[in-house]
């Protein structure tokens, strides 16, 4: 039924379009059931189902293999593991082979949870290598060219796997010898490509001349295929067989074969062999990065504006690691040239919204915007390495602009790439930071929340960086000098705050607790403290309530004015310890969990022990209850003698509690509290052996609470007697 009018009341409307309605909304409840009618199994089919009790596992998985439906065959698959763990001997003698029957005729369905569970027993180690090889493998290598291209590379995934386990001789004879049949022109495509993979595997198994006399000839062969997937797989590959046959064979036989490729028809095969060149930069000496490499590169970049524009994402991506790479070959010309084409590519796109004319833009395609996208998104990536590129001194001069563009693009995953590594940048910049001041502001005020989260992860690093000037200056440069800061930070709180994604607000919330660091008392408390006991009192959500209380509590630690302290203590245990809400009183036992966490023993007994102990009458059972999970911590506050008075309350409160408490679950919670507490020891005024790490940072507390408190004093009373002097 349609939900009745907003007023609450007055006539149906039978109108005749209102009826259509009605009649449309049946139809459609109409549509829905039919596919449940449909599903229900009839007692035949239930009968066919039906498996006797009293078979063990292996005997219903037997029976199942051999007579069940698809279903049920999938099932004792997926289940191969628990039987393996159960009875490993009777399961490879009956069940396997059954499974190895099945396989030849299975669906898609049954072959992908086989080998996921074939995989799941090797992790296991269910059985020694030995048996798995012997049972397993052959399986495996049975199944690898399945005509679905998915299952083919679910069972490849369970064969690489193995290979990791299985030793030298088995993957000799096993799985290298038929590898030269398996990866020849005759062969399948599927084939030759699990051939290549399955090379790359094995080029880190065996010695070097080993891979020299039996898989290189086959690489070489693999790498000059007819089909281009095949030469794409292959190079792609080269990466892992250079790994394993050093530099010196990487040289002359892996690097010639890279060039070759890299000239290739097929686009892809190109780009394949660019990402792997990038990759294996470390291999190359000096005289191979200038000759061979570097030209390579250059016409890479040269074709990449105009005909084959399909490596420009690849290209952007990877060019922080080719800068810096190459550095030390590079000329000041060429170092210039790579400085401008990344400035390039970090505006691919935007020329018409800076006011240029161009119109082949207008003709952009929507997969066109996209590239150029993620070309401007690689390019905010490799920000930092582009500033060791450039060395930090030079970065106002050289980069500044593009950090400007990048912070300001018009689309969210480039600001998002860029709020992420703002503080990579921070780092490198040191004593420089002060020139991206403004940008911090920018992005603090993004209207993107994916953004503002990204942001937010490092902030009090950020923010600390930035108030020190760097880790290798003085205090001088505070961040008073950023005037927009302090409102930039409460639009994003409150931005935050009116949105849906509840964990951007709690995580904002959290990494707000590093402002007493960074801004002056005072600012804290007018412009965030307040804030903080709205959010407790207003906020719906309870992570946000529990992050805006613990932030509060380290707001009002480093407070250092005592009238300023009292006022929101005092709001703390009216608003909360005595609100109307039991919600507010729950909250108000979470603050002073965080106060205990925070402050001295003392400070805690002083304000809020008193307060606390008042809620063993509290009328909502659930705030009992809370408050007696959390007596153990409130009786761990006391110091004998200091604190009897507070003690014998306490054991006045618990009995209390004893002899009148009515709802059952409070008064279980409370005997089993009653034991814990009397097992509690508590500290004495005297350091004791066993308390003393404890005692001392409980000491160390007391003492800046009252230093904090004297600084203030200090400031106000003593210095301007001074000056009158």
């Amino acid at each position: 039924p349609r939900p009745p009018p907003a007023d609450g009341g007055g006539p149906m409307d039978f109108s005749q379009s209102n009826l259509f309605g009605y009649i449309e909304d049946l139809q459609e409840l109409t549509i829905i059931e039919r596919p449940v009618r449909r599903s229900l199994k009839t007692p035949e089919e239930i009968e066919r189902l039906t498996v006797d009790e009293e078979l063990s596992d292996i005997e219903r998985a037997v029976y199942l293999l051999s007579s069940g439906q698809d279903i049920q065959g999938t099932s004792v698959v997926a289940n191969l593991p628990a039987l393996m763990r159960q009875n490993p001997a009777e399961t490879l003698r009956r069940v396997l082979p059954k499974i190895r029957e099945v396989l030849h005729v299975a669906g898609v369905e049954m072959q992908l949870t086989a080998a996921v569970s074939f995989l799941t027993v090797l992790q296991e180690e269910s059985v020694s290598i030995h048996t798995y090889s012997h049972s397993f493998l052959h399986i495996i290598l049975q199944n690898l060219e399945h005509r679905d291209a998915g299952v083919s590379n679910a069972w490849l995934e369970t064969l690489l796997a193995v290979i990791e386990a299985l030793p030298k001789e088995t993957i000799r004879h096993e799985i290298l010898n038929p590898l030269v049949s398996k990866a020849q022109l005759s062969q399948t495509l599927q084939s030759r490509l699990v051939s290549c993979k399955i090379m790359g595997k094995l080029a880190n198994k065996f010695e070097a001349h080993i891979i020299k006399r039996e898989i290189l000839p086959l690489v070489k062969s693999l790498c000059q295929d007819v089909e281009y997937e095949v030469r794409t797989c292959m190079c792609r590959q080269l990466e892992h067989i250079a790994k394993g046959i050093g530099t010196e064979l990487t040289k002359t036989v892996v690097l010639p074969e890279l060039v070759e490729l890299a000239r290739d028809e097929g686009s892809s095969v190109r780009l394949a062999a660019f990402e792997t060149l990038v990759n294996l930069l470390d291999m190359f000496d000096a005289d191979d990065r200038s000759q061979t490499v570097l030209p390579l590169v250059k016409s890479f970049c040269e074709k990449s504006f105009k005909a084959d524009e399909s490596i420009l994402v690849s290209l952007s991506f990877h060019l922080g690691k080719l800068c810096n790479g190459l550095y030390g070959i590079f000329t000041p010309e060429q170092h210039l040239r790579f400085l401008e084409f990344y400035k390039k590519l970090s505006t691919l796109g935007l020329q018409q919204e800076n006011g240029h004319n161009d119109n082949q833009l207008q003709l952009q395609t929507l997969e066109q915007e996209k590239k150029y996208i993620s070309v401007r998104k690689n390019c905010a990536y490799n920000f930092p390495a582009m500033i060791i590129f450039v060395d930090p001194k030079n970065f106002h001069l050289e980069l500044y602009s593009i950090f400007f563009c990048l912070c300001h693009d018009p689309e969210v995953p480039v600001r998002y790439t860029m709020a992420i590594s703002f503080y990579e940048v921070a780092k490198l910049l040191n004593s420089g930071v002060y020139t991206i001041h403004k940008e911090l502001v920018t992005l603090l005020q993004d209207e993107s929340l994916e953004v503002l989260d990204a942001l937010v992860s490092h902030l009090p690093e950020i923010l600390e960086l930035m108030t020190n000037g760097g880790e290798n200056s003085g205090s001088e440069s505070k961040l008073l000098s950023i005037p927009d800061l302090i409102p930039a930070l409460t639009t994003a709180e409150q931005r935050a705050a009116t949105s849906l994604k509840w964990r951007t607000h709690e995580k904002l919330l959290q990494k707000y607790a590093c402002l007493p660091h960074i801004i002056p008392s005072d600012q804290i408390y007018y412009r965030f403290l307040h804030r903080m006991l709205t959010i407790i009192l207003t906020n719906n959500v309870l992570p946000v309530q529990k992050a805006a209380a613990r932030t509060l509590c380290v707001y009002l630690r480093y407070n250092r004015k005592q009238e300023q302290r009292h006022e929101v203590i005092q709001k703390l245990i009216e608003q909360l310890g005595q609100g109307k809400s039991y919600w507010n009183r729950l909250r108000f036992l979470d603050t002073c969990e965080f106060i205990m966490e925070l402050f001295s023993k003392s400070f805690f007994c002083k304000y809020f022990f008193l307060p606390v102990l008042e809620l063993t009458h509290d009328p909502v059972a659930n705030v009992r209850m809370k408050l007696c999970y959390l007596l153990p911590k409130v009786k761990s506050t006391l110091k004998i003698p200091t604190d009897k008075h507070l003690l014998q309350q306490l054991e006045l409160c618990i009995r209390k509690l004893l002899c009148q408490e009515k709802d059952k679950d409070v008064l279980t919670i409370v005997k089993r509290t009653v034991l814990e507490l009397d097992r509690m020891e508590i500290s004495v005024d005297a350091f004791q052996k066993r308390f003393y790490e404890n005692d001392l940072l409980d000491q160390e507390k007391e003492r800046q609470e009252h230093l904090l408190l004297e600084m203030v004093y200090f400031i106000s009373t003593i210095c301007p007697f001074f000056s009158s002097l």
